[in-house]
């Protein structure tokens, strides 16, 4: 289980890079996101032009919702601190920067991360109870085995008594017939000396 959570780690970073690309070609057709453009930061101003006051600065790749098309060389924008105010339009991008692109990344991590660690957790939990199945699985086999043969000398003790009974009835049976004869053949003796007696007198 481990195993196979580390796997997915590795898999699942091996693919941030191809996010991230997926994610700027997105952005791209977002014609309302941009970004500023990395290893500067630009002003804000009130209107688009230099001459318009000074409203603060917005770092570098940082994300951006554009609110209007391009005047003057400059482009209305409102930043992730929901101000709204106008930037020189060379300073914009539609490709998220290093910096977005490291949070979206980061963000991920810690989520794969936060995964691993429950799987970790979990991995003994379930390592417990599939030794509690095969103990049971095992002491099941046995019972069964021992049914097996139990029923196997059930069955050997029906067969034995099935014969004996078989061989008793013969014997009785045999025994019956022989008797029957023998007394027959007696009372038929007995029977001719009795005439024969009968007819000397």
């Amino acid at each position: 289980m481990l195993k196979h959570c580390l796997l997915g780690l590795l898999l699942t970073a091996t693919t941030f890079m191809s996010h991230a690309e997926e994610a700027q070609a997105a952005n791209s057709t977002d014609a309302k996101t941009a970004y500023i453009i990395d290893n500067l930061y630009t002003f804000m101003r009130s209107g688009a032009s230099t001459n318009y006051r000074l409203l603060g600065s917005v770092d570098a790749g940082t994300k951006l919702t554009l609110l209007s098309a391009e005047e003057n060389g400059f482009i209305k924008i409102k930043d992730d601190k929901d101000r709204e105010g106008w930037i020189e339009t060379k300073f914009v991008t539609q490709t998220a920067g290093l910096h977005q692109q490291y949070q979206t990344l980061s963000s991920e991590m810690g989520t794969m991360q936060e995964k691993l660690r429950l799987a970790q957790i979990e991995l003994p939990q379930l390592q417990e109870q599939n030794q509690k199945l095969t103990d049971q699985n095992q002491q099941l086999s046995e019972q069964i085995t021992k049914l097996k043969s139990t029923l196997e000398i059930e069955r050997t003790q029906k067969e034995a008594a099935s014969s004996k009974e078989k061989r008793q009835l013969l014997t009785y049976g045999g025994a019956i017939a022989f008797l029957g004869l023998f007394f027959g053949i007696i009372l038929t003796i007995v029977l001719s000396r009795r005439k024969r007696y009968e007819g000397w007198a």
